[in-house]
């Protein structure tokens, strides 16, 4: 089932408004009206009665207060910070699978909430940018990726050496080191983390020294208004290596911070990864 949280939060920001409304202008004159002719058709008025005929009902009580509440909530999701958590390990050294990190949505322009259109244009996303999108095949899904390349831009990928307007990108050797037992091979999996700098931004990548995968085409050319990404993590990313280029229109935000690491439920939340995404 798919639960649409943007959406739910507005109807019920929407919903618990109206009903504060209704009550400014209906109800609430009503239960004034009442209890000013309960006083005057009553010499001996009992205060209990007049409570209960000035209370408004607990329905409107419970909209009214989660109101601002909700409302601030809304404005902070839609417009600022989004909080995400990393679901795979495709951003691999970058992030790693249980951070839960921030998500600025206004350095990309202010979209409306749910239907995500653009209001207003603030700046676009560069070569370099950790960005959330929603997937191109299936908009119900958030991917977060590396910004390679922009509108305009040739990018190729062979043998594991990016190249982005012709030109290589830079990598530096980091560390050689193992990972999990794999069966088929009969010895634990080696991979490389290197430093890559794109567009002055230096970042960690991992390249696995035992996985070539195939690719469907090695060069593209970037369309207008369109974005390439790749995941960190270059031999375990669904990227736009294999389904293709990301529409502007599918721009969440820019990753910025990780607030929290917590890879499941069986582990206590910590603060290892914490600090600036870069």
């Amino acid at each position: 089932m798919d639960f649409n949280f943007p959406l739910i939060l507005v109807l019920v920001v929407f919903a618990s408004g109206l009903v504060g409304l209704i009550d400014f202008l209906v109800l609430s004159p009503r239960r004034r009206a009442a209890v000013v002719n309960y006083r005057l058709d009553t010499e001996r008025y009992d205060e209990e009665a007049l409570e209960k005929l000035s209370r408004a009902p607990s329905v409107v009580e419970t909209a009214k207060s989660i109101f601002p509440v909700l409302l601030v909530v809304l404005i902070l999701r839609s417009f600022v910070y989004e909080p995400f958590q990393i679901p795979s390990g495709s951003m691999i050294p970058t992030l790693e699978v249980g951070d839960f990190i921030l998500v600025n949505k206004y350095t990309y322009g202010l979209r409306l909430p749910v239907i995500g259109t653009k209001i207003a244009s603030v700046y676009e996303p560069h070569r370099g940018d950790v960005v959330v999108f929603k997937e191109p095949m299936n908009p119900k899904i958030n991917f977060i990726k590396r910004v390679i390349a922009v509108s305009g831009d040739s990018v190729a990928y062979r043998h594991k050496v990016l190249f982005v307007n012709g030109k290589e990108v830079l990598e530096n050797f980091v560390a050689e080191l193992q990972d999990e037992f794999e069966p088929r091979l009969g010895r634990a999996l080696i991979y490389r983390i290197y430093e890559e700098t794109i567009n002055g931004v230096v970042h960690k990548i991992r390249q696995d020294m035992d996985i070539d995968n195939p690719l469907p085409q090695t060069e593209w050319t970037v369309p207008e208004g369109h974005y390439f990404m790749m995941g960190d993590n270059r031999d375990r990313s669904n990227d736009s290596r294999y389904w293709g280029f990301v529409p502007e229109a599918n721009i969440v935000g820019r990753a910025v911070y990780i607030w929290m690491h917590w890879p499941s439920w069986f582990d206590l939340p910590n603060l290892k990864n914490n600090g600036r995404i870069i």
